[in-house]
């Protein structure tokens, strides 16, 4: 069978014997038809709110209305959401000073290119937009979270009459699902927080996996955080793998959330297909600029791999591994099991930078082999207890001599953040 991958924003592709593969973990989102136009998808998900009115009567008397928007690392289709959540809020109420908050949580600053790439170049002229920063950004202290770290976000939100946020949905290798309360934390919190909610133990507990939200602490402190800003309406969308909006759902933060979620765990879930080699991506651009954000993809390997087999993951990582602490606490290490050992001593209130991140790939790495199809550098790649590969077909043939065997089973998943392995 001949197989496509995605790898930025372009494809690596393979032919894998049909002897050898077990199956292809496929999303059924791209196997569904929408039932309208993304544009209509929103509208009419915005004329029709799940627990909540409109969005247009929320906003009668609202002077200072906030959008938490998404930032670069993900792709929202706002220019498909904004205008149409912009129109809702000025029918209610014309005169309302809006403003559009990017939740870059503890991402880089979205650039101007980027912005303008997201929301066209007419919105990035004519409205006010902030770009959250975790670290320098005037912030509030709300209190602690139920899990006992403190609760301090972006200011803006706290002088606001009505904060609502756009989003998307798909399966989160840690807080169950993207989307509504994610906005708020960790979206425009501070890293302090941030680091709190992304602690050890909550990362090595069971329940902090794809597609979990029961018993999930991560999502616990979420909506925790989310009611205490007074997250009021979202618009959240389900996207297919051309990045079109397959379904939309607004409303209350959590009751729409929730009917969003439900309609993905219908199309998402795929039983695991335990195999010596599992290849994943994590949908081409933008999900796959960097190693960091490609460890979610994995997880969907790691899911359905043998312990002590080969993961070949493809990511073109343009921009390197995403962050220098989580880059150190790889790199760093004498050996993946003292790093975790060490990463899992750690309290709530000391987890450091990308530590969450560190401590997945250190779990994936104690199952499997990992051979990363990128453009980093090799050096970085070796750094981080991979091994580097520049095309999907010498990966195969790595694959093949560390197993030592020519016909070793295969499962592949073409987008390893569209599925829920189960």
């Amino acid at each position: 069978m001949r197989l496509s991958f995605p790898f930025g924003h372009d494809n690596q592709v393979l032919d894998i014997p049909d002897s050898s593969l077990l199956g292809v973990l496929r999303s059924g989102i791209n196997g569904y038809t929408p039932l309208a136009d993304p544009v209509s998808l929103v509208r009419q998900a915005l004329e029709n709110p799940v627990g909540s009115k409109r969005l247009s009567e929320l906003s009668e008397g609202k002077k200072k209305v906030v959008i938490i928007c998404s930032d670069h690392t993900r792709p929202v289709p706002s220019k498909v959401i904004i205008p149409q959540m912009l129109s809702e809020i000025r029918k209610g109420n014309p005169d309302a000073e809006i403003t559009l908050l990017i939740s870059t949580g503890c991402h880089r600053r979205t650039t101007r290119a980027e912005l303008e790439s997201k929301f066209g170049k007419e919105i990035v002229d004519s409205e006010t937009i902030v770009i959250h920063d975790c670290d320098n950004s005037p912030m509030v202290n709300l209190g602690r979270l139920p899990s006992g770290g403190e609760l301090i976000v972006n200011a803006l939100v706290t002088s606001a009459d009505l904060v609502c946020s756009e989003g998307f949905i798909e399966p989160h290798f840690f807080a169950g699902f993207s989307g509504g309360r994610k906005s708020v934390l960790p979206g425009i919190a501070s890293r302090i927080t941030v680091m709190a909610n992304h602690c050890s133990e909550f990362i090595a507990d069971s329940h902090s996996r794809t597609g979990i939200l029961d018993g999930n602490n991560i999502h616990k402190d979420m909506v925790w955080a989310a009611r205490r800003v007074g997250l009021a309406f979202i618009c959240n969308v389900v996207i297919n793998a051309e990045k079109e909006v397959i379904y939309a759902v607004s409303g209350d933060m959590e009751k729409a959330h929730e009917k969003g979620c439900e309609f993905l765990s219908k199309l998402c879930a795929v039983k695991a297909l335990p195999a010596d080699i599992a290849i994943s991506t994590n949908g081409g651009y933008p999900l796959d600029q960097n190693i960091y954000q490609s460890v979610k993809g994995m997880t969907a390997a790691e899911a359905t791999v043998r312990q002590g087999g080969i993961i070949i993951m493809i990511a073109a990582c343009n921009d390197g591994h995403g962050g220098e602490s989580f880059f150190r606490q790889i790199a760093d290490a004498s050996s993946l099991e003292k790093a975790t050992e060490e990463i899992l001593a750690r309290g709530r209130n000391q987890t450091i930078p990308d530590q969450w991140e560190a401590q997945i790939l250190l779990r994936i790495l104690m199952k499997a082999t990992v051979i990363l199809v990128s453009k980093a550098p090799d050096d970085m790649v070796r750094a981080m207890h991979m091994i580097p590969a520049s095309d999907l077909k010498t990966a195969m043939d790595m694959a093949h001599d560390i197993l030592g065997k020519s016909d070793a089973t295969v499962t592949a998943i073409p987008d390893g953040v569209s599925v829920m392995v189960v």
